[in-house]
């Protein structure tokens, strides 16, 4: 099908303009200030703006934790992405302890998605083993696409230990690929989790007190002084906290390469969401926990000045049986909150309705900044001449309410319950193919592979 968006706003990182925009065969092939075509369908897209499909660079599907799986797996998960303008998704696959492969791992993974999806989708292979295998495998994951990595400095089944993070973070460097790393103190927090089981504090409000954020900044601190050793870039994922980011600051001064991730739960909730009654707290653990005021207003403050690269989700939902395994004891919660399917919106109504973000930083963070870092720029990330046509037509006046009744998560529960929009989703084109309008899918598992390339981000970072 060949579309004419006419009438619309065009943003990218560097500005908005007024442009008409020409797609057809998956690609657009022409943005200008006036295009005719008498063989495209015309689109009015006045008083809308035009974003690059966006690109949740952190997400988990059909994951086991906890003792269960979570509730959305890659068809209900992508289902929620695409309402939500998010064209892309890369999530984690994984290689498992024992002598397993990452070959095995990202087989896994395909396995999970392939077929399933209602938007693109990559993988980022987590590495929980190190070995001369391992080693060799690192090629081999490239060839297939696979250009970004993930360690854990947590988890007994994902963590590595210093001495093995070393040397990943050095071959990494060598391949011209980086690590994005959960970082936070394990032996601590399984001490302070081991206290308050002995004092009888089982309850979820107990949860951030277990996983302070000294313990996250102590671990983004470590892991930047091997990776100065290692001459290696990283990437703090899900970054919550102010202390954490000031250790990034200081790495960056020294000269070190330094990515850093937040996540909507971090930008909008507060660690008060953890006292309300009746295990009400239970819905929002996750790892790390929602921080404090402070913080917020530290993370709002460091994407404005363009200091944190991108807005994920870490997505990984449960419902609320699920969430109530862990009635009796806090630290058998499965960790982890849907947001897919709002974090556009969100972003929108509280970053650039409320003035903390423009409209091209926020185009910068959900689409351009992630597209560059995963090896997907210009084939996405923008809205130029020869790129894929995913585009995202928001209405800026549009409003809403979030809502578990109306959501597409297959969880039972949302985060940001009754928060208000400002600003939503009109329409969705998915590699040229129109698949969301009207807030419902029109067509659905259009989804492929994507092979990304490496990294091309190569903006300053101060």
């Amino acid at each position: 099908m060949r579309y004419l968006l006419k009438g619309g706003t065009v943003v990218s990182g560097n500005g908005s303009f007024r442009k008409d925009v020409l797609i057809s065969d998956e690609k657009i092939i022409k943005v200008d200030d006036h295009i005719e075509d008498a063989a495209a369908v015309v689109i009015d897209v006045t008083n809308r703006l035009l974003f690059p499909g966006f690109i949740d660079g952190h997400t988990h599907f059909d994951l086991e934790v906890c003792g269960t799986v979570t509730a959305d797996d890659f068809a209900s998960g992508t289902k929620a992405a695409i309402l939500g303008g998010t064209t892309m998704v890369v999530d984690f696959a994984s290689q498992e302890k024992g002598g397993h492969t990452l070959k095995e791992g990202l087989q896994k993974w395909h396995e999970k998605a392939d077929g399933k999806c209602s938007c693109d989708y990559s993988f980022h292979m987590s590495i929980v083993e190190w070995n001369e295998t391992t080693e060799q495998e690192i090629q081999e994951m490239i060839a297939e696409g696979i250009t970004s990595f993930k360690l854990y400095m947590t988890y007994p089944a994902m963590i590595v230990n210093d001495t093995d993070l070393y040397k990943i973070l050095k071959k990494l460097a060598e391949e011209n690929c980086f690590a994005g790393v959960h970082c936070e103190n394990a032996g601590v927090i399984d001490a302070l989790i081991e206290e308050a089981k002995e004092q009888g504090r089982l309850g979820p409000e107990n949860h951030p007190l277990v996983r302070p954020d000294t313990m996250e900044a102590e671990a983004v601190h470590r892991l930047l002084a091997i990776a100065k050793e290692a001459g290696a870039p990283v990437m703090v994922v899900h970054l919550t906290n102010k202390k954490a980011f000031d250790e990034i600051q200081k790495a960056r001064n020294a000269g070190q390469i330094v990515y850093a991730e937040t996540c909507p739960q971090y930008l909008l909730l507060d660690d008060s969401v953890y006292q309300k009654p009746d295990y009400e707290g239970a819905k929002y653990v996750c790892a790390p926990p929602i921080r404090k005021k402070v913080d917020q207003d530290c993370l709002w403050k460091a994407m404005a000045e363009d200091k944190i690269q991108t807005v994920a989700t870490d997505q990984c939902s449960f419902t609320w049986e699920q969430k109530r395994m862990g009635l009796h004891d806090f630290s058998k919660i499965p960790g982890g909150l849907p947001g897919v399917q709002t974090r556009g919106t969100l972003l929108y109504t509280y970053g650039v309705r409320q003035g903390r973000i423009t409209t091209e930083q926020m185009c910068k963070v959900l689409s351009e900044n992630p597209s560059k870092l995963y090896g997907l720029y210009p084939q996405k990330g923008v809205i130029a001449e020869g790129s894929d046509a995913d585009i995202v037509v928001f209405d800026p006046e549009k409003e809403g309410i979030i809502s578990a009744d109306t959501h597409a998560y297959a969880a039972d529960n949302n985060p940001f319950e009754g928060f208000a929009l400002q600003g939503g989703i009109d329409k969705v084109f998915l590699r040229g193919h129109l698949v969301v309008a009207q807030d419902q899918i029109i067509l659905e598992n259009q989804g492929t592979y994507i092979k990304r390339l490496l990294n091309s981000f190569n903006e300053k970072l101060a």
